[in-house]
């Protein structure tokens, strides 16, 4: 029987990065109360949850087996490639097309044809950025492109 190596490996690193975030932040900011959170209360509990919900996708694995899974390199590519428009382009292009184009390129090894589909869902991821960290969080992101 194959084992499930996909999940045993994507599981056990989900679990060593949750914990490592919880560990530093736990030894280096003030946790806090739920009352009166402090600065670390935020990053311990994202990792500890990160640190749950890969010991959840491991664990399981461990007991079944699986079809061996077939490396695609053009669509690791593509979400490598949609992480770094985003980030490296939302200082110069802005959140709202920064968000458009990753989710262009993202959506390039789908194996549905068409481009109608990839556009509507560009458009509503980036409306929902928009929404929820521009108008619901106030955060002073860039929202168009700066030329110049």
């Amino acid at each position: 029987m194959q084992r499930d190596w996909a999940d045993i490996w994507g599981g056990a690193v989900l679990a060593l990065v949750g914990a490592g975030v919880a560990l530093h932040a736990g030894l280096r900011l003030d946790f806090g109360t739920l009352r009166a959170m402090g600065p670390g209360f935020f990053p311990v509990t994202l990792g500890v949850l990160l640190l749950l919900m890969g010991a959840g996708i491991a664990l399981p694995a461990l007991k079944r087996g699986a079809e061996p899974v077939i490396f695609r390199w053009l669509d690791a590519g593509a979400v490598i490639a949609a992480i770094l428009i985003f980030g490296l382009g939302m200082g110069r292009l802005g959140v709202a097309l920064a968000c458009f184009l990753a989710v262009i390129v993202a959506s390039v090894p789908a194996p549905h044809g068409g481009w109608l589909w990839r556009v509507l869902l560009a458009v509503a991821v980036t409306l929902l950025v928009w929404v929820v960290f521009i108008l619901g969080l106030r955060m002073g992101l860039p929202v168009w492109p700066r030329f110049g």
